[in-house]
C-alpha cells in the first residue's frame, strides 16, 4: 500500500494519523503541489483530479478524498462505529469538516503557511476568519457535552477535524477561548500510536 501526500497538509495528515493509530504499514511518496508533482501524467493517471492524499492499494486500485480514505482504512476498527446512527454522526461531522470548517481554516492556513500571506490574498485571508470561528464555536459546544465528537470514544470524525483544528493558529485563529477544543486536542494527542504532523513516515 502506498500513500501519496504532503506531510504539511492536514488532509494528508489524516491518513498518516489513521495509519499510525491502527498500526497500518504503508510506503509514503511525498508530493509537492507547489511544484506541480500532482499534475504529472503519471499522477493524473492515478488521481484524475490531481488531488492528494491518494491511497494506492497493492492491487493497483486508487482512492482519493481524505475522509473516504480514512473511513476505508478504519473499517472494522475501533475508529469507525458499527451502529448505523453513530456511523452517520461520524459522517455528519466529516461533511461539516469539508463544507463548514476546511474552506475557512484550511484555506487561511494555506494562504499564510504555504503562500506567505501575499498582499493579493490578504482580503481573502481575512474573509475566512468569521467562518472559521463559527466552525470552532460549534465544535467547542459539542465538546463541552462529550469527550469526542461522537460520544466518549475517538472516531474518524475526530481525526478529520483534528487535522486542521490543532494548527488553526497557522491560519490566524486564536484557540485560547476554546477550552473544550483544547482539552480535546490533548486527548487526541494522548492516544496510543499518535504521531505529529510533518512526519514523512
Amino acid at each position: 500500500m502506498k500513500v501519496y501526500g504532503d506531510s504539511q497538509s492536514g488532509n494528508c495528515y489524516k491518513v498518516q494519523l489513521t495509519c499510525a493509530l491502527l498500526n497500518i504499514e504503508y510506503q509514503y511518496q511525498p508530493i509537492n503541489i507547489l511544484k506541480g508533482d500532482n499534475k504529472t501524467p503519471s499522477f493524473l493517471n492515478k488521481s484524475a483530479s490531481g488531488k492528494i492524499p491518494l491511497l494506492e492499494l497493492d492491487d493497483g486500485r486508487c482512492l482519493v478524498e481524505s475522509n473516504a480514505i480514512i473511513n476505508y482504512l478504519a473499517n472494522g476498527s475501533y475508529l469507525l462505529p458499527v451502529d448505523p446512527f453513530s456511523l452517520a454522526k461520524v459522517q455528519q461531522w466529516q461533511f461539516f469538516e469539508q463544507y463548514s470548517h476546511e474552506p475557512y481554516i484550511a484555506v487561511a492556513r494555506f494562504i499564510e503557511k504555504y503562500l506567505g500571506l501575499p498582499n493579493n490574498r490578504r482580503d481573502e485571508y481575512l474573509s475566512k476568519q468569521a467562518g472559521g470561528y463559527k466552525a470552532l464555536d460549534l465544535m467547542n459546544q459539542q465538546l463541552e457535552r462529550s469527550e469526542y465528537l461522537v460520544g466518549d470514544k475517538l472516531t474518524t470524525a475526530d481525526i478529520s477535524l483534528f487535522a486542521y483544528t490543532h494548527v488553526a493558529n497557522e491560519g490566524g485563529f486564536n484557540l485560547s477561548n476554546f477550552a473544550a477544543i483544547n482539552a480535546w486536542i490533548s486527548r487526541v494527542r494522548g492516544q496510543k500510536g499518535f504521531i505529529s504532523m510533518g512526519q514523512d513516515n
